[in-house]
């Protein structure tokens, strides 16, 4: 059975042309575990591998509860388990759909409409997996920049593991690595083309979906729990 370092708790969509078409933007399929074909677009500033690099080894996801190394004396099996149970309590969440939008400097599909039952699942998410997550050590608190984080990002970072949680929380599909405003804007023209045929209308979180770190760190879909609450 292959290791992980670390889990988390993250939106990924369903087989399907959205999920196809983002999985191979990105060049990795995070429930094979492989890498894939990465489109050639007219129009580009650079090759699409250039452009991706960052988010390329996460895999097409909208984080929910981002990556922690599990508690002592945790196993996988736990936090199968933990995360099963919280996906049983909790509704599917549906948005009217889909944008791209430029996130200070990265490129990320954003929801649309009134977010209310989306920044509430993520809440709850955060809250009903913080017993599964290790304390953070002082290097992992170093990589949060916390010299540059607010008061309150600070205290979310102490408390849940991560600055950008509870009200301080905006969900995001990463689809480039942070880019130049010139690359961006171009950028942003060639993928809005590129994805305006699978977008979802509306678009339905029905899954908390568990993913693994490996030791490359290359993330890996483990499970997909659906909504039931």
């Amino acid at each position: 059975m292959q290791q992980f370092k670390r889990y988390a708790v993250y939106f990924a969509p369903r087989p399907g042309p959205f999920a196809d078409c983002a999985n191979h933007w990105l060049g990795w399929d995070t429930a094979l575990g492989q890498p894939l074909a990465q489109p050639q677009l007219a129009g580009l500033p650079a090759p699409v591998a250039a452009l991706t690099a960052d988010p390329m080894k996460y895999g097409f996801h909208g984080t929910i509860r981002a990556p922690f190394r599990p508690a002592e004396g945790l196993g996988q099996p736990q936090i199968e388990a933990s995360v099963a149970a919280l996906a049983a309590r909790l509704p599917p969440v549906v948005c009217d759909g889909l944008h791209l939008e430029n996130l200070h400097g990265f490129l990320a599909l954003t929801p649309l409409g009134d977010e209310t039952a989306l920044l509430d699942l993520a809440a709850r998410v955060v809250e009903g997996t913080n017993d599964l997550r290790a304390a953070l050590t002082p290097e992992e608190i170093a990589k949060r920049r916390p010299q540059s984080l607010t008061a309150r990002q600070r205290s979310l970072l102490d408390h849940w593991g991560y600055p950008h949680v509870m009200e301080e929380f905006r969900f995001h599909l990463t689809l480039t690595s942070r880019l130049a405003p010139d690359w961006a804007e171009v950028t942003q023209t060639v993928l809005a083309a590129h994805f305006a045929p699978v977008l979802p209308q509306p678009f339905v979180i029905e899954d908390l979906c568990l993913f693994g770190e490996d030791m490359a760190g290359r993330f890996h879909l483990l499970h997909r729990y659906p909504l039931s609450g």
